[in-house]
């Protein structure tokens, strides 16, 4: 299924921003979102009545930032963090 935008920034149901996550290269289900709205640490939305609304350009930049740097090799991470460890130095 493929979503066409008739804004430049359009505002999505939570089943819609899921799809359009999916496509873009970042699967995430609607659940997963619905999950990350009550708990905290999910894209910003806003509500129409009952309905959550997510804005696009607010939603891929969450998607992005959950990014880790790009790395060569699993052991080049810190678990905890998800970030490259430090455990290497160049000096010595």
């Amino acid at each position: 299924m493929t979503i066409e935008f008739r804004s430049s920034d359009p505002l999505l149901t939570r089943d819609m921003t899921a799809i359009a996550l999916t496509e873009a290269g970042y699967p995430i289900k609607s659940k997963t979102l619905a999950t990350k709205a009550s708990r905290g640490g999910g894209p910003p939305f806003q509500r129409f009545g009952s309905r959550p609304l997510y804005r696009w350009s607010d939603t891929i930049a969450w998607a992005e930032n959950q990014m880790s740097v790009a790395v060569t090799s699993t052991s080049d991470f810190d678990i905890k963090t998800n970030q490259p460890s430090n455990s290497f130095s160049l000096s010595k």
